[in-house]
């Protein structure tokens, strides 16, 4: 099979911009003519093989960051917001997105901040009574979203804030040996008490409560110990990483201070995971165990979730993990927490494909459900799937339920131990999608409703698993 030409002229763009240099001047370093690199930035022309050999040589620039760029997160979002049902019948073909995310990425974003807008101000329309009264009743995108959707553009990778964890918990170096990984917890203790924190356990309903004046830390023992853990490590980012984390936000520039506050928790919520589970020792232990989430976490000391997400995380240039979607939804399907390295997107407004094994995994507490799946494009993945329930740690208080879903593109199936056994070749794949709005499939008996791209046709005498058939 001939080998798939990259089109990657608005990452090199960007890159030669970084740089500070001209065309004329990559052109040089590169060893290709003017013209010819004109038309590799326009796409007119895929990358060539000289070219990738001198950012590498050159530059020292991990090429394979050429196609793992954000075209396909953009394509999948542009795609969602055109299934509005605004824009009735005027979606364009799916070529035009591609070519519109490939080479002109500010206007396809410019293009989802629009629609975003008109979005929130319908909703807003729908509460006029509580935003007439408001002064900051004007546009302004969610807090909430624009934070998602700076991780889910980062690929939910901080480099800096990897890297400051990593040499935390391993500050004689990042290797993979035991005796390189110190004991986190302690070392957080210690930390913390040398700047005068006093530090307290009590049967509280709040999982973490710092009172900054008395310089007091408190964890509630109703929690398990990996989430004490985790919250110790995101007190000490506050109080020991606020350098690292405010620049990290002034670089993302979020448009209110309630986003940045936002993003600051989830800043913070990085260093932690990353500290727990730092990156190279925890690489090289899921490469070991064949990304046995159970040993991992005991090895660890996380929780199944948290090392669910921390593989979803591993995206260092030069130094990937196998490319995982991550997911956590409720028993109402609505998506609490999602991430994808991988190809497959999830709907970013309403909940997920209800074909999905992640559905069912409430149906199985305390067991892994395999499934083997295929997309509308014909991408096949391995998916795993669990509940993750978290009892509130007292008689009265309520039990927060939900499931977790964990997979990768099937060509690295042989890499996951809980592949083993299945036909990662024959099958059966299941078939999934991202939201039935968009969907392509004509013949799908779980549709909920109908998808905007297809005609649909309605015959009065006659009525299968749905009230109408949508068009080939």
């Amino acid at each position: 099979m001939p080998s798939q030409k990259l089109y990657a002229g608005a990452r090199l763009r960007e890159l030669r911009t970084r740089l500070g240099l001209t065309q004329k001047a990559f052109a040089r370093k590169l060893g290709v003519s003017l013209p010819y690199l004109n038309q590799m930035e326009n796409n007119n022309r895929p990358v060539s093989t000289t070219v990738l050999l001198g950012l590498a040589q050159e530059f020292g620039f991990d090429v394979t960051e050429l196609s793992s760029g954000d075209t396909g997160r953009l394509v999948s979002d542009m795609r969602e917001a055109l299934a509005d049902p605004v824009f009735n019948d005027t979606a364009p073909p799916l070529a035009d997105l591609r070519l519109a995310a490939s080479n002109a990425p500010a206007l396809a974003r410019a293009f989802l901040d629009l629609h975003r807008a008109y979005r929130q101000t319908h909703e807003r329309l729908a509460s006029l009574d509580e935003a007439l009264g408001r002064e900051d009743a004007r546009i302004q995108p969610s807090p909430w979203e624009e934070v998602r959707d700076f991780f889910h553009y980062c690929d939910n990778y901080i480099d800096p804030i990897d890297r400051a964890a990593e040499h935390f918990a391993c500050p004689g170096g990042a290797s993979g040996e035991p005796s390189a990984l110190r004991d986190v917890e302690a070392a957080a203790r210690a930390v913390l008490v040398e700047s005068g924190i006093t530090l307290e356990e009590t049967d509280s309903p709040l999982l973490r409560r710092f009172d900054p004046q008395a310089g007091r830390l408190v964890l509630s023992t109703r929690s398990d110990p990996s989430t004490r853990r985790f919250q110790l490590l995101h007190q000490l980012a506050l109080l020991k990483q606020t350098a690292l984390l405010e620049a990290t936000l002034d670089l993302a520039r979020f448009a209110t201070p309630e986003a940045r506050a936002i993003a600051r928790v989830g800043l913070a919520n990085y260093f932690a995971g990353a500290a727990l589970m730092p990156y190279r020792p925890f690489l090289e232990a899921a490469r070991e165990c064949r990304h046995d989430l159970e040993l991992l976490a005991t090895r660890f000391g996380a929780s199944i979730e948290q090392v669910a997400h921390r593989l979803s995380t591993l995206q260092r240039p030069g130094l990937k993990g196998i490319p995982f979607f991550f997911v956590r939804v409720d028993q109402a399907g609505t998506i609490t927490k999602r991430h994808s390295a991988t190809r497959l997107q999830f709907a970013r407004f309403g909940g997920a494909c209800p074909l999905w094994n992640v559905h069912r995994a409430f149906e199985t507490p305390g067991r892994f459900l395999r499934q083997l799946a295929e997309t509308p494009d014909g991408v096949r993945y391995f998916c795993l799937a669990r509940d993750v329930s978290k009892p509130g740690g007292a008689f009265k208080a309520p039990v927060r339920r939900f499931a977790i879903g964990l997979g990768c593109e099937v060509r690295h199936a042989g890499d996951i131990v809980y592949a083993d056994g299945l036909d990662t070749t024959a099958g059966p794949f299941d078939p999934i999608g991202i939201s039935c709005r968009i969907c392509e499939r004509h013949d799908c008996h779980q549709r909920s409703i109908p998808p905007l791209e297809r005609k649909l046709g309605i015959d009065p005498h006659k009525r299968g698993l749905l009230p109408y058939e949508v068009d080939n």
